[in-house]
């Protein structure tokens, strides 16, 4: 049968404001024992599981052949989220220190456990850890700190702001923030409900099913980053913004999603052939498109609900720009007298701005 024993360490308890952590140390060897790593996936009805990037073979490799060499220290701190199965005592103290308090940080270990039911998840250190169960020692003590979370939501928004200082992949971030809670980055709480309004979009029925590149949906073709900005764009200056509670940065998320749904089928439709192909054959699913058509849906329906829009209108106007465009071949003949090759047109600001200024001038006539 596997071992049941609470691993007891020597621990500070740092009082942060409100919060606690936990400073500690451990043998490396025995992180996994009571503490998972918990990639980023999706279940099957969609929903989010886990935040970590998928481990890195080579840099393990890498860090495996350091620490086996003479001398290795790996100083900075690996990071943990604790259930409340860990606890702390307090050791009797004195001093004046308020914000300091000695004593053993408590974990129960069950080796028989599932990782999901560990009571710990590694939120920073993943790669350094794999290093240490790999590499052939037999022990490695490392510094660690930990604090107690009330869910995946907490710990996912600490995540975020432990890894913000360092090269996080956006698509992974991106992906995050709708299941995210607590203080986040400005940019990221800026685009906080349009990544939110882009997982709908891409795990629903529609135009976008499956469409937009993530680690969840990594056989996506169109750039979450692309998507992004459009959504973004129409929920603070464009047709979302209706729908946008100004005070807390929330939006009728039904409706949102209800209008994008009802401008982008009939686009789905109508360019059918360029809908159909990846960005590299068609600049209708390249950044350049999705920005400029989603200007297009801003100026056809800004300030008018979905229930009211007239949608027949709409894709009537959307008809009369086909002989306009130029999504998978041809030319573009564009406002200020220049023609441009079809594909050309780049996911640059420029190029953003002179296809969406072409195409708003076009339905205005």
């Amino acid at each position: 049968m596997a071992d049941r024993y609470e691993l007891r360490l020597p621990a500070l308890k740092v009082l942060q404001g409100s919060k606690e952590i936990y400073c500690f140390a451990v043998d490396g060897k025995k992180l996994h024992d009571f503490a998972a790593v918990s990639r980023i996936r999706r279940d099957g009805q969609k929903r989010l599981q886990g935040y970590q990037r998928p481990e890195v073979l080579s840099h393990i490799r890498s860090i495996r052949r350091y620490i086996e060499s003479e001398g290795a220290m790996l100083p900075n701190a690996l990071v943990l989220a604790f259930d409340e199965r860990v606890r702390f005592e307090p050791a009797v103290r004195g001093g004046d220190v308020k914000y300091s308090i000695p004593g053993e940080l408590i974990i129960p270990v069950d080796e028989s456990l599932a990782d999901e039911d560990k009571p710990a998840w590694l939120v920073d250190g993943q790669q350094r850890s794999a290093a240490i169960r790999d590499a052939d020692l037999h022990e490695f003590p490392v510094a660690a700190v930990g604090f107690i979370a009330s869910g995946q939501e907490e710990q996912r928004s600490q995540f975020i702001l432990v890894n913000s200082t360092k090269p996080l992949p956006k698509g992974l971030v991106y992906e995050l923030l709708p299941e995210t809670t607590g203080q986040l980055p400005r940019s990221y709480a800026r685009r906080q409900l349009a990544a939110r309004l882009m997982v709908l979009l891409n795990m629903g029925d529609g135009p976008f099913s499956g469409r937009v590149s993530s680690p969840t949906s990594p056989t996506g073709n169109i750039k979450d980053n692309s998507v992004l900005k459009m959504l973004e764009h129409s929920i603070y200056e464009g047709a979302l913004f209706q729908y946008r509670n100004a005070a807390d940065g929330t939006g009728d998320e039904e409706r949102m999603l209800a209008h994008l749904l009802a401008f982008w089928q009939p686009v789905e439709s109508i360019f059918r052939e360029a809908w159909n192909k990846p960005p590299k054959e068609s600049r209708l699913t390249h950044g350049v498109g999705i920005q400029a058509m989603g200007f297009v849906m801003d100026r056809l329906t800004a300030d008018v609900p979905v229930e009211k829009v007239n949608w027949d209108q709409v894709r009537s106007t959307l008809r009369g720009l086909e002989e306009h465009v130029a999504w998978t071949s041809g030319s573009w003949t564009l406002p200020d007298g220049q023609e441009r090759r079809w594909n050309s047109l780049q996911n640059t600001s420029g190029d953003v701005r002179l296809v969406s200024s072409y195409l708003q001038a076009l339905i205005t006539k």
